[in-house]
């Protein structure tokens, strides 16, 4: 996407623009005018796709230890966009079947509502981020009543393929800090900005990767604006105010001198407020968890065994997560993770975090269909790694002081 802005500080055609200006300007992308590419199905061979946030396949990357769970089984396990077949479609549509996703929520709540049955495998949450409402530093506003008649951004993205899922928590953490103080949407003025979003099979982002670490070195990913669209506007007084996330877009725009937080829904205690396209979900196809499980199995024990790892060496994942994540650095990184548990998981407090996102999404008109999220969720998978490794290592460790290690006790 694009950031430019012509001398006067308006936004130009390609970048943050109000929808009735720029959209005749701005191609639309669709699944009429768009050739998707994917690999040829092989169950010998696993996909798998993160995003850049907080979970254990970020660590894994670097670690390997899940590939060495599907090497036991013969399967192949590699990184979505390690072979040019592959456009960048399918971290946001699911559509090979023998993939794996770790990321944000909102992206597969839209697939399993509209596009296609997947399962829920597990998430991990960062309860303390729910968002922030971003101002200029040096601008009288000091409180949410201070916007009061003023510009607040909202980006819009005009790939209809993908689910606009930044839009999405912009969209709901707006509202939610408005309402925290006393005002609604009537009381501001949203303006939009659409941007083509097309560069998911774009040639020149097709090159292959074999580790998602390293599309971040190719780039100064903490300080790429493709990342914060409406930041230009909101520094060019376009408009007045821009939601952001809070602890990592947060510090990072702060910590230009040109941007404060005048509101934080991480303050508050109240954790439903905390579901900016999180929990973190694990997904796979329908079709992989009924004809495959042992490769779902394989998968999560990958994702136990990191994250148990993680949760013990809390400064050395830090380190890891700093090549992709957005805080500021090792140290910020690591304040970010201190009290997360890195261990995915079926909780009912996190599910009930997915069915306020998905809730949101259909009151929004961001999905067409509502689904049932406890049935959405998949626990037999993790609960069967869990019992997997326990048995592993029962064997493993009467085996260091037995002439024969006894047979596992678990089923």
């Amino acid at each position: 996407m694009s950031d430019k802005t012509d001398k006067s500080g308006e936004p130009t055609a390609g970048s943050a623009a109000d929808l009735s200006k720029a959209a005749p300007q701005i191609k639309e992308t669709t699944f009429e005018n768009t050739k998707l590419s994917t690999a040829p199905l092989d169950w010998n061979e696993v996909w798998y796709t993160n995003c850049v946030l907080i979970s254990a396949a970020n660590v894994d990357q670097d670690l390997g230890w899940t590939r060495e769970e599907f090497k036991k089984i013969g399967v192949k396990f590699a990184y979505l966009r390690s072979v040019g077949e592959n456009d960048w479609y399918p971290h946001y549509i699911h559509n090979l079947d023998n993939l794996i996703r770790f990321g944000g929520l909102f992206p597969p709540i839209a697939v399993h509502a509209d596009l296609r049955r997947t399962r829920l495998l597990g998430v991990t949450h960062a309860p303390h981020e729910g968002g922030c409402m971003m101002v200029r530093a040096r601008d009288d506003i000091y409180r949410m009543i201070d916007l009061k008649g003023k510009k607040i951004g909202l980006s819009k993205s005009l790939n209809t393929i993908k689910n606009d899922w930044w839009r999405i928590q912009e969209e709901q953490g707006i509202e939610l800090m408005l309402r925290m103080n006393g005002m609604t949407r009537e009381d501001v003025e949203i303006l939009e900005f659409p941007y083509a979003d097309d560069w998911y099979n774009d040639p020149e982002m097709l090159n292959p990767i074999e580790n998602p670490s390293e599309l971040q070195t190719m780039r100064d990913h903490k300080h790429d604006l493709s990342q914060r669209p409406l930041e230009p506007a909101l520094e060019t007084g376009v408009v007045d105010a821009i939601y952001t996330q809070s602890k990592v877009f947060q510090q990072l725009q702060e910590a230009t001198g040109k941007f404060k937080a005048i509101e934080d829904l991480s303050r508050y205690p109240d954790w439903t407020l905390q579901v900016a396209n999180i929990p973190a979900a694990i997904t796979c196809t329908e079709v992989m968890a009924e004809k495959h499980p042992e490769l779902v199995v394989a998968y999560m024990k990958g994702m136990i065994k990191v994250g148990r790892w993680a949760n013990e060496h809390k400064h050395a994942a830090a380190e890891i997560l700093d090549r992709t994540t957005l805080y500021l650095d090792v140290e910020h990184t690591y304040r970010g993770i201190e009290h997360i548990d890195m261990v995915p998981n079926l909780s009912p407090q996190n599910l009930a975090s997915v069915e306020i996102g998905k809730d949101f999404m259909l009151s929004h008109g961001y999905i067409k269909n509502d689904f049932d999220v406890q049935q959405w969720a998949a626990p037999e998978f993790l609960e069967q790694a869990a019992k997997e490794l326990l048995n592993e290592q029962w064997v493993k460790k009467t085996g260091e002081k037995l002439p024969k290690a006894p047979a596992a006790r678990i089923g």
